[in-house]
């Protein structure tokens, strides 16, 4: 399987994900630079965390205008793995492949810590090496993570069962405690917690591994069904 890291200006999560992939999980992976425009050759796609563009006008508005991103909803038409994490979030939530926005922390701060993740569906490409209601533990570190939606988008949410991580104890306000939600066809997940950075018990949690191994158990289950 071959990912693709996408690499915007203010990135500094891409060399974590580049390395959560080919040491964490043993595949193959490569930088992608913003400007290009085509993510054919390449079975997933992800949208590392940072500040794209120094989040000038809002986190994630300017790199969700970049010419890659077409090729992003592109494959994320075509039902590859799209995963966008922290600033990858912001950027899914800008470029209007996922619903909601992402505000400034409730208290205003940034946060950098360790957080307890609570596993809310776990019959996704993303989580179905998890168990439903498993609490694991992913690094959180950003500024503009407060997720929000109104009321019927939260419905439609819960409704199709797009809501993946919630937050035991919510550190930064997120509307219903959410930190993490799909596309309704399942294969968009943006998250705010980075599992790039818990891949090695040296970090403090290797939960993050089993993330990317969902994607990968996903589609090579896929692909033997269509051989």
């Amino acid at each position: 399987m071959r990912f693709a890291v996408v690499v915007f200006p203010g990135s500094n999560c891409d060399r974590d994900m580049l390395h959560a992939i080919t040491d964490g999980l043993q595949e193959e992976a490569a930088f992608v630079w913003h400007t290009e425009t085509d993510l054919s050759e390449y079975d997933a796609v992800l949208l590392p965390g940072g500040f794209s563009h120094g989040d000038y006008l809002r986190a994630g508005a300017m790199g969700a205008t970049a010419p890659i991103m077409q090729a992003v909803k592109e494959a994320a038409a075509q039902g590859k793995p799209v995963l966008g994490v922290c600033n990858g979030f912001q950027i899914l939530l800008e470029s209007g492949l996922l619903p909601g926005a992402l505000l400034r922390n409730e208290k205003l701060s940034f946060i950098c810590r360790n957080v307890p993740i609570t596993i809310r569906s776990k019959d996704t490409m993303f989580t179905n090496q998890f168990t439903n209601d498993e609490e694991i533990v992913l690094p959180i570190a950003h500024g503009d993570g407060n997720y929000f939606c109104d009321e019927a988008t939260y419905q439609s949410l819960a409704e199709h069962n797009q809501i993946i991580f919630t937050y035991p104890n919510n550190p930064n306000g997120s509307v219903h405690d959410i930190a993490g939600i799909t596309n309704k066809e399942g294969n968009v997940l943006g998250m705010m917690p980075h599992p790039e950075r818990a891949v090695e018990a040296l970090l403090g949690s290797t939960d993050g591994v089993r993330l990317f191994r969902s994607i990968l158990i996903h589609w090579r289950e896929a692909h033997v069904l269509n051989a």
